[in-house]
């Protein structure tokens, strides 16, 4: 499996949602759950309307590492939510594919990647970079990386910090200054 990328650029998350968006508000909220929960596509692909619908937090266990987790929606997951689920039952899932099925991975992958290329992302795209980008831009912000390797259920901070692409950016940086 190749390696993905964090969208780094703020300006990049914008574009790339408002193409999400005029695509269709299913597009759009999958990315700013993916973008703004830092959750694996397998877990938000496991959401039902319930999970989600008319509540305050989401709650799940992850596929994945068999966790409980536990969340706030924010403000702007929240309308967009309610748009959503508007009208719909609590056990349908809460992304259907064209079919009426749950939507699987590789959808989601092809969703993102074009939305991606039609904004000009560069990075390295795949399903994983939401969370990563979530990751990334949580670090920026706080700069707290020992919470964020909790959300992220790592091991180390040295992984988590590798994980969302700090390292190499660190790297870069001290390489960029450093000058003989």
């Amino acid at each position: 499996m190749t390696a993905v990328d964090p969208i780094r650029q703020k300006s990049d998350i914008k574009k790339v949602e408002n193409i999400l968006a005029k695509q269709s508000l299913r597009n759009e909220l999958l990315f700013a759950i993916g973008t703004n929960c830092g959750l694996r596509v397998s877990d938000i692909l496991n959401l039902n309307v319930g999970d989600v619908k008319d509540k305050t937090f989401i709650q799940l266990t992850e596929q994945k590492t068999n966790k409980y987790k536990r969340f706030p929606i924010n403000s702007k997951l929240k309308p967009l939510i309610d748009s959503f689920t508007e009208g719909r039952k609590n056990n349908e899932p809460l992304f259907l594919s064209i079919f009426q099925n749950r939507m699987e991975r590789t959808s989601v992958y092809r969703i993102i990647r074009k939305a991606c290329k039609s904004a000009r992302v560069h990075e390295r795209i795949g399903t994983h970079t939401m969370r990563k980008t979530f990751g990334y831009h949580h670090y920026q912000k706080f700069k707290d990386v020992a919470i964020l390797q909790k959300i992220f259920n790592h091991s180390s901070p040295e992984i988590t910090l590798r994980y969302i692409g700090i390292e190499q950016d660190q790297i870069e940086e001290s390489y960029s200054k450093f000058i003989l």
